[in-house]
């Protein structure tokens, strides 16, 4: 549009420059220059003809391109309207199908609604006509039984207040049972109290240990917070921790000497490494463990090179070792073995016998005791079956099962091992019956527990007045655990005898453990 105007104005000014050339010349020729004035004149209207010329061109180009513009910007509009419309044309159509939903939908909760009030009409009629056919059956039951409601409540009543009265006689029985067990208990304590003056020094000495304490803070440190390294401490070794007064000491109480081995070490361990929680406690104690293996196998080495005996089997070493930590009627097991080896060589060398087999039949009669605590069966029928796996002589196997008498011996080496066994077991204090006796119900108690599947250990702790039982969380779920805590203690009231009452715990702890690398 501006370059039209332009043209325009270009045009006009040509034409008013032709003009006022013309005059001007008119004016200083005059009339003398008439033809140079209208050459002039002429050569100006072919110029302005030209000048109007190119304006028309000009302005016919910048018309053509106007009107190509709006044609094309009105095409572009009428594609966005058509687009516009398109889009309009499916929005309604998308409503419309909605709405035929929604009717659709409508009708059918309509049809719902029609046959629910329909089933609700029926259900009630049902519920009137199970009405009367239970006054109807009332009616027939009173008229059969010769018993009204009234009566027949009254007499129920009855039978469940006699039921109480017998259910009231029976608990007033019980607990006129306990009453006796408690003055049995008592009883009993009166004579245990009166047995420890006599067999105090014994006692100790084979049931629990004593260790000094640099200061009185490590009893703290011990126990730790909210007692939880005691615990740990109790519930990794199995043994009992007595904290008292008794100034920078503690005492280990263990019916197990092996046990009672490993957590003395243990806690000897904790207490110089100064290190004392749970993680470490259990780190140590693992070590520890691993460690009195070591020294077990040892033990057994040591035996065997005292005895003058060879070609001994590394696992057999092992478990003359153990030995060490098992006792019989209060008597170590490996001194009573050794005991025994020694007589038989003695007897055999003045009998003319073989020294050598004599000492190992001594030695080995009593090693089914090594596992008897682990394994089922006789500490006779394990040692035979020991005796047999690493392949020895057939004079020790029937020395070892004919020891107690159970079977014939068939040699002389075999009654020399009784004879001794009888020897090193009557020498004036070495066993102890009642002993003996505690620790077995001690180990019954274990083996109990342990029975049930999804038990990982089981502990007898505070002189078998309380049994910890330690389940693999994996298989054993919460439910379980208080259903094995109810049944243990059915079957401990109905296959043990025992003085006073024994807590049972039943433990299930979850842990999370990963290892940055």
């Amino acid at each position: 549009m501006e370059i039209t105007t332009m043209s325009i104005i270009a045009l006009i000014v040509g034409l008013f420059v032709g003009a006022l050339a013309i005059y001007i010349v008119i004016v200083i020729t005059g009339a003398g220059a008439g033809k140079k004035a209208e050459k002039l004149l002429e050569q100006a209207k072919k110029d302005a003809e030209k000048y109007k010329r190119d304006g028309i061109l000009e302005l016919k180009e910048e018309s053509y391109k106007i009107k190509a513009d709006t044609d094309k910007e009105i095409k572009e509009k009428k594609q966005e309207i058509m687009q516009s419309e398109e889009r309009l044309l499916t929005r309604e159509k998308s409503l419309d199908k909605r709405e035929e939903m929604l009717q659709n939908r409508d009708n059918l909760l309509d049809q719902k609604d029609s046959n629910l009030s329909a089933l609700q009409k029926q259900i009630q009629e049902k519920e009137h006509k199970m009405d009367d056919l239970l006054k109807e059956e009332m009616t027939k039951l009173e008229s059969i039984a010769k018993f009204s409601k009234e009566q027949a409540h009254d007499l129920i009543l009855k039978r469940v207040e006699d039921e109480m009265s017998i259910e009231i006689a029976n608990y007033i029985k019980e607990k006129e049972a306990e009453a006796q067990i408690e003055v049995d208990k008592k009883a009993k304590d009166l004579l245990v109290n009166s047995m420890q003056r006599y067999s105090n020094d014994v006692t100790t000495l084979q049931t629990v240990y004593t260790i000094a304490l640099p200061n009185d803070e490590m009893k703290g440190r011990l126990i730790g917070r909210e007692g939880r390294n005691i615990k740990t401490i109790e519930s990794v070794t199995g043994v009992d921790l007595i904290i008292d007064d008794t100034p920078e000491a503690i005492v280990i109480s263990s019916f197990d000497p092996y046990r009672r081995e490993i957590a003395k070490i243990t806690i000897e361990t904790l207490i110089k490494d100064g290190r004392i929680h749970p993680t470490s406690i259990e780190e140590i104690y693992e070590k520890v463990k691993n460690d009195m293996e070591a020294k077990v196998k040892e033990i057994g080495n040591d035996t065997i090179v005292e005895l003058g005996l060879s070609k001994f089997d590394p696992e057999l070493l092992s478990l003359i070792g153990k030995l060490n930590f098992r006792t019989s009627y209060g008597q170590n097991a490996l001194q009573h073995s050794k005991e025994v080896a020694h007589l038989c060589g003695l007897i055999a060398a003045e009998l003319g016998e073989n020294i050598t087999l004599a000492k190992r039949a001594g030695l080995l009669h009593d090693i089914g005791k090594a596992i008897d605590h682990e394994v089922e069966g006789s500490h006779v029928e394990l040692g035979i079956d020991i005796a047999k796996k690493f392949k020895e002589d057939e004079v020790v196997i029937n020395s070892i099962a004919s020891h107690h008498g159970d079977t014939e011996a068939r040699s002389v080496i075999a009654i020399i091992t009784q004879i001794a066994d009888t020897l090193s077991a009557a020498r004036p204090g070495a066993r102890n019956d009642t002993m003996e006796n505690y620790i077995k119900r001690l180990e019954q108690l274990e083996e109990l527990g342990n029975s049930y599947e999804g038990v990982e250990k089981t502990y007898a702790m505070k002189a078998g007045r309380e049994i910890r039982v330690i389940v693999k969380p994996e298989e054993i779920d919460d439910l379980k655990s208080f259903k094995i805590a109810r049944e243990l203690k059915e079957k401990i009231e109905s296959t043990m005898q025992y003085p006073g009452t024994i807590k049972i715990t039943v433990i299930r702890e979850t842990r999370a453990q990963e290892e940055a690398k």
